[in-house]
């Protein structure tokens, strides 16, 4: 293991340095399941499990078709519903979303949805926002794609709803796509607030925005190079605007590609092979492959990299093997050594 730990060395999260990637936590390991493919039940046990097994982060999407798109195809839940029998379901992880799209509710709505399943949840639920990218379920469903600026203009305008709803008494805002005249969100979150999170690639208004308005951080499928660049982007956007970048936390979602066994492993490398180029490329740059004793390696390069967690990121059905030996194997070995 000690090759792996080297990566870490002389990084600022190692020696508690000032480039704003050592938050007062500890690193944090969690899934992203999308709630697709699956029965309601096999999700519930699956959530159930990952309660069970102490880790610290459990997330759906926002959805209303599967991801990556296949017509509609695949069986799916909705992302509100979901979360609250997510919330009830467990006991102790932290759950999110990531991410609402903005879009496709009206934010004083969204707002009373989230403190719900906050309360169900006993005060675990953050919230976080995007502006959406899906856009055959947006045409689908009869919404409005619009241009990418416009889509960004509705999640800022929503920012400011959710944000003036989870901290204040009274809230009244009037911009272009959204308006709310004095609202009230009673009851408010359990803690008093609800954490918020931004996600993204985009290198001038997603860092922008987090630096305003975000509690957590959380870009998915890059690889650690790009992971530090987006990061750093983070920290100057917090510079600008005098805010201490240690107070983001910061997390990336890998697609879950882990193999116990040689046949296991050709399998993952023939499903990459009949891949596109342009989405082998992003798998392979996002994606947790190789072994058990492999992947700790991995993980300590997002943390070198800036990210205070990891998530692994589940396109059901998953192989059972290799989530057994991810959560028995490579957990302790991450806890032990990360922190």
């Amino acid at each position: 293991m000690a090759s792996w730990r080297r990566a870490m060395v002389g990084h600022p999260r190692s020696v508690g340095g000032t480039a704003g990637y050592a938050p007062a936590m500890a690193f944090t390991l969690g899934v992203h399941v999308g709630q697709q493919n699956s029965s309601m039940d096999d999700l519930r046990a699956l959530w159930r499990r990952f309660d069970a097994a102490g880790l610290d982060w459990l997330s759906a999407w926002d959805h209303l078709y599967e991801a990556p798109p296949a017509g509609g195809e695949t069986p799916h839940f909705e992302a509100v519903a979901t979360l609250a029998a997510m919330a009830a379901e467990t006991s102790r992880i932290r759950l999110g979303c990531l991410m609402f799209c903005v879009p496709y509710r009206n934010p004083a709505l969204l707002a009373k949805a989230a403190v719900a399943i906050d309360h169900i949840s006993g005060g675990r639920f953050e919230i976080g926002v995007g502006a959406g990218w899906h856009e055959p379920e947006f045409v689908a469903h009869g919404y409005e794609f619009g241009t990418w600026g416009e889509r960004f203009q509705m999640l800022e305008e929503g920012l400011e709803i959710l944000q003036g709803m989870f901290t204040q008494e009274r809230t009244s805002f009037s911009g272009r796509h959204y308006q709310v005249d004095d609202v009230s969100c009673v009851p408010g979150p359990v803690r008093g607030r609800l954490p918020i999170w931004i996600g993204g690639r985009g290198p001038k208004r997603t860092p922008s925005i987090a630096a305003r308005y975000a509690d957590g951080y959380n870009t998915p499928y890059v690889s650690p190079e790009v992971y530090r660049s987006l990061s750093e982007g983070i920290d100057r956007a917090c510079e600008e605007i005098g805010r201490d970048p240690a107070t983001i936390e910061r997390t990336v979602n890998l697609s879950f590609n882990l193999s116990t066994t040689p046949e296991a492993a050709a399998r993952e490398q023939a499903r990459f092979d009949a891949m596109p180029e342009d989405s082998r490329q992003t798998f392979l740059d996002g994606s947790l492959r190789g072994t058990p004793d492999q992947v700790p390696e991995r993980i300590a390069e997002y943390a070198a990299a800036g990210a205070t967690g990891v998530n692994i990121a589940l396109r059901l059905p998953v192989d059972g093997d290799a989530l057994d030996a991810y959560l028995d194997e490579v957990v302790p070995v991450v806890r032990r050594e990360l922190g």
